[in-house]
């Protein structure tokens, strides 16, 4: 009985939550979830969901499995699933992902590559060449 308890305690948290009112300045490496409702200023990267609430903030380079953007958003966000801007998000920046889901209301300033494969952004080599090839397919 007691051991069972004891290796339920020694498990590592898979949600974690950074509340209102306070500010982290400083990169964060997770292998689960992270809810944000204060202020993150740097690198995030997640094994599982980002999820940013209404008074939420993170500014910097984000990697997630999965994302929900309700409040402010800066930087380069890399979404292997799902990424959903709220009617309340604020997203300036680039944006790689899977699939892209946007609610009337959203604000969003900057470039988006919806993917299963991630490429530079900034790379406009490869778009172009992609495109070519595409068109000879097609002929």
């Amino acid at each position: 009985m007691f051991q069972s308890t004891k290796s339920t305690m020694e498990q590592p948290q898979i949600s974690n939550r950074i509340l209102a009112g306070t500010e982290i300045i400083g990169d964060i490496k997770s292998s689960g979830d992270l809810r944000v409702d204060g202020r993150v200023k740097g690198n995030v990267q997640l094994a599982g969901k980002l999820v940013i609430g209404d008074k939420g903030h993170v500014e910097g380079e984000v990697q997630c499995v999965e994302a929900t953007i309700g409040g402010g958003f800066k930087g380069k966000i890399q979404v292997k699933n799902l990424l959903t801007f709220q009617q309340t998000a604020k997203v300036h920046g680039d944006v790689i992902t899977g699939k892209l889901a946007v609610e009337s209301g959203a604000e969003f300033v900057g470039q988006c590559a919806m993917t299963s494969v991630v490429r530079e952004l900034n790379d406009p080599l490869s778009t172009k060449t992609e495109a070519i090839a595409a068109d000879k397919r097609a002929v």
